[in-house]
């Protein structure tokens, strides 16, 4: 398969999975409608806070995963010349902007890139990554890093962080009003309606965990996708299949691992996960990357 055919599959997957929340989405406001007095406006409301409450991380978020990672900088280029000239030169043959360039203090191998467009991005790489990775190892990073920034992964997981928020306010307020608000479900007759309510209830009382694992489904494709496209600005899978074995050996957490910020790692922080975790997880397998940067033509 060429890096072109896992750009377009990883992308294809990553629009049907958030076209199937948007479904479960408008699935639960209909059932959450039809069940309450609440009607329509139950799910505008809850649109609108988890909107707000995204967009506020969308336009701060990524001060705040540097803060939370530690790093420091932006670093000039007489800091980190070798590191500096691969993401420059990167960032020409890409013909996107140069990214303010941040270092982690930790020994554990690892990288992000945060920012909600290439005009406002950021990329951090730990002290521990630029000491065990040979040169194409390093470009190889920066360049999957970067391809986040390209492919506008931070807006996509905006989204996919909206349509969670959405899910998990409608299902506390349904909760909250079947045990305690005063409704008229029982004068709502008909076989129809007993149906919708039975799978109205059972889907809100798991939407919570379907909605977790679409999240996580997405940020795995995403990952995916920023490993093809990284390919295509290095011309040289390898190395990044190399340095993926290489952060993979190290199974201590980072430092400063943080729950909130660990999808916007290459490598999961916390260290190797157990296989029964892998659909909890917000990265996929390494086996499974490595494999696949490898069958790349």
């Amino acid at each position: 398969m060429t890096a072109y055919q896992h750009i377009r599959s990883n992308k294809r997957r990553s629009v049907l999975l958030i076209i199937g929340f948007m479904i479960i989405i408008l699935f639960i406001g209909a059932a959450f409608a039809y069940l309450s007095d609440a009607g329509p406006g139950a799910l505008v409301l809850a649109v609108g806070i988890a909107t707000g409450m995204s967009l506020f991380s969308y336009y701060g978020g990524d001060k705040v995963a540097l803060l939370t990672s530690g790093a420091r900088g932006p670093i000039a280029k007489e800091d980190n010349p070798q590191l500096y000239r691969i993401i420059e030169n990167l960032t020409i043959t890409a013909g996107m902007p140069m990214p303010k360039v941040y270092i982690i203090e930790d020994s554990v191998p690892n990288a992000f890139a945060t920012g909600r467009d290439p005009e406002h991005a950021s990329v951090a790489f730990t002290t521990g990554l630029l000491q065990v990775l040979e040169n194409e190892e390093l470009e190889g990073v920066a360049a999957h890093e970067l391809s986040h920034i390209q492919n506008y992964d931070i807006r996509v997981m905006t989204i996919v962080i909206i349509c969670v928020g959405i899910v998990s306010l409608l299902a506390n307020w349904f909760l909250r009003f079947s045990f305690f608000g005063n409704n008229n479900r029982s004068s709502r007759a008909g076989n129809v309606g007993l149906i919708l309510a039975i799978i109205g209830i059972v889907l809100i009382i798991f939407s919570p965990i379907i909605s977790k694992l679409i999240q996580f489904a997405v940020s795995r494709k995403r990952e995916y996708l920023a490993d093809a496209s990284g390919v295509l600005l290095t011309r040289y899978p390898e190395g990044l299949a190399r340095a993926l074995e290489k952060i993979n050996m190290y199974a201590a957490p980072m430092k400063r691992a943080n729950s909130a910020t660990a999808h916007l790692f290459i490598s999961n922080p916390f260290g190797k996960q157990r296989k029964w975790r892998n659909l909890f997880s917000t990265h996929p397998p390494a086996a499974e990357r490595i494999a696949a940067l490898r069958s790349i033509a």
